[in-house]
C-alpha cells in the first residue's frame, strides 16, 4: 500500500479538494517534491500550503502514522525538515528528533488505481501490461526505452568501477576481468570473473613472449590443471597426455615462482554446454588475446567502429585445441574461433560498457556517444525476452533497444515496480 501511496503523491492522483491535516486544515499541494530513492525522507523541496501558511520541505510516506517510530524517524536528525507526513492510516501522533509535533493527512488511493494495480499484480499473462503497449504513443516509448538503455549502461558501469575497486584501482586489470567474465556467456560469467581476478597480470607479463606459459598460468589459475579437474572416465588419457603433461610442469613451477593459488575446479560448469563454450576453449582464446597484446584498455580505446572492435577481441586457439575441447578428448580437426553471434555479445557487453564507463571516468564525452553509436550500429539480440516484447507489438530495431528491453523485464518486471515504470504508468492512469 505504502508504493501506491507513493505513485499517487508523485503523480499528483490526490483529489482536486477537500484535503485536510489531521486536525482540520485545509492542504493545498503545490508541488509534491523530488523523489528520492535513496536513505532520508521521500520527498525533497515540496511546497505545500497548510491553511494560510507556505511550507517548503520534505514530505515523508507510510501506510500508517506508527510507521515513523517504528523506522526510528523520530530518532533521525534528516527527518527533522519533514513539513508534513503523509499516510493511509493516521493512528498516532508523530513528533520529530527535536520534539516538533507534526501535521499528518490522510491520502486515499483512487479505487481505478487500486483496481489497475491489482490487475498488474494478478495478471497470469506476461508482461501484464501487453494490452495497452500496441496503443501507446511511439513517441513515449521511444523516450522511456532511451531513458532504460541509458540506465542498462549506469548498472553496467557500476559493476565495472566495482571491478576497478578490487583490482587496486586499475582500470587495464577491470578491463581484463570484464573481457573475461563476458567469455563466459552468462553461464560460466561468474567463474570467469572469479579465476581473472585471481590472475596476477604483472606476473604474466613476464611471460608474454612464451604463449605456453600463459596457457599453462591461466589453465592452471582456472584449477583446470588438476588431475581432479578432469573426468574420472577420461583421467587416465588425459594425464597420459603430452601438452596436458607440459603445461602441468610450466604452472607447478610457475606456481612455485609466483606462490599463486589455484581456483577451486568445482566452480566451472559443464552440464548442458556446447563444447565451443568450454572454460578449455575459452580460456585458450583468452591466452591467445593476451599473448597477441590484444587484452590492452589502450587498444579497446582506439577502436572507432564495430567491426574494429569485433576484430580485436576474436580469439583463435593453439594446434592441441583444435582437435580438442578438453584433455585427453580428442575432436573433429576445426578452427575454434569466436562465432559471429558471440562477437557481437562481446561488443554488446564488453566494449559498449567499457566505453562508457571509462569516458564516465575521465569524462570524456566522445567515448560515451561512441558506446551509443555501437549500440545503434549493432543488431538487435535474439533471445526470448527480445522475442516477447516484439510479440507485445514493441519494435526493436538495434541493439540500443535490446538491451533497454532486457532492462524493462530484469529490473522492473520481473520485480513487479511497475509504480516506476512508465508503461506501468500509463496503464494505471487510464480509464
Amino acid at each position: 500500500m505504502e508504493q501506491l501511496l507513493h505513485y499517487v503523491w508523485k503523480h499528483k492522483l490526490w483529489p482536486p479538494q477537500g484535503l485536510v491535516t489531521t486536525d482540520g486544515r485545509g492542504v493545498e499541494i503545490i508541488d509534491p517534491g523530488l523523489h528520492n530513492t535513496d536513505a532520508g525522507p521521500d520527498f525533497f523541496n515540496a511546497k505545500v500550503k497548510i491553511a494560510d501558511t507556505l511550507w517548503v520541505g520534505n514530505v515523508e510516506i507510510h501506510d500508517r502514522a506508527s510507521d515513523w517510530y517504528r523506522h526510528g524517524h523520530d530518532r533521525d536528525p534528516r527527518y527533522n525538515n519533514v513539513i508534513l507526513h503523509v499516510c493511509g492510516t493516521i493512528d498516532d501522533e508523530i513528533n520529530d528528533e527535536k520534539g516538533r509535533l507534526l501535521p499528518q493527512m490522510r491520502l486515499e488511493v483512487p479505487p481505478q488505481v487500486a483496481c489497475h494495480y491489482r490487475e498488474l499484480l494478478g495478471s497470469d499473462r506476461y508482461p501484464p501490461c501487453h494490452l495497452i503497449i500496441p496503443s501507446l504513443p511511439r513517441i513515449m516509448l521511444h523516450a522511456w526505452m532511451t531513458a532504460l538503455q541509458t540506465e542498462r549502461l549506469e548498472q553496467k558501469t557500476q559493476a565495472i568501477e566495482e571491478r576497478v575497486r578490487r583490482c587496486d584501482g586499475s582500470w587495464e586489470a577491470a578491463y581484463f576481468v570484464t573481457l573475461a567474465r563476458n567469455y563466459g556467456f552468462g553461464i560460466n560469467g561468474e567463474a570467469f570473473e572469479n579465476w581473472a581476478l585471481g590472475i596476477p597480470l604483472h606476473s604474466v607479463a613476464h611471460h608474454a613472449d612464451d604463449l605456453l606459459q600463459i596457457e599453462a598460468f591461466f589453465l592452471g589459475q582456472a584449477g583446470l590443471l588438476n588431475p581432479e579437474a578432469i573426468a574420472e572416465r577420461h583421467r587416465a588419457e588425459a594425464t597420459a597426455d603430452t601438452f596436458f603433461q607440459q603445461l602441468r610442469r610450466e604452472y607447478l613451477y610457475l606456481q612455485h615462482k609466483f606462490s599463486l593459488e589455484p581456483m577451486d575446479y568445482r566452480q566451472w560448469k559443464f552440464l548442458r554446454l556446447r563444447p565451443q563454450n568450454f572454460p578449455h576453449i575459452r580460456i585458450a582464446q583468452l591466452a591467445q588475446l593476451f599473448y597477441q597484446r590484444r587484452t590492452g584498455l589502450s587498444l579497446l580505446l582506439d577502436c572507432k567502429d564495430v567491426k574494429a572492435a569485433e576484430t580485436l577481441l576474436c580469439g583463435t586457439v593453439t594446434p592441441y585445441w583444435e582437435s580438442h575441447y578438453s584433455f585427453g578428448q580428442i575432436s573433429s580437426q576445426r578452427a575454434k574461433h569466436l562465432s559471429a553471434a558471440s562477437l557481437h555479445l562481446l561488443t554488446i557487453n564488453t566494449v559498449v560498457p567499457m566505453l562508457f564507463a571509462y569516458g564516465r571516468h575521465k569524462n570524456d564525452e566522445r567515448l560515451c556517444e561512441r558506446a551509443f553509436l555501437f549500440l545503434e550500429q549493432l543488431k538487435a539480440e535474439d533471445n526470448h525476452i527480445v522475442r516477447m516484447w516484439r510479440q507485445c507489438g514493441l519494435t526493436v530495431d538495434n541493439a540500443g533497444d535490446s538491451q533497454a528491453l532486457i532492462q524493462l523485464k530484469t529490473r522492473y518486471c520481473d520485480r513487479k515496480d511497475c509504480l516506476r515504470c512508465r508503461i506501468g504508468y500509463e496503464f494505471m492512469k487510464r480509464e
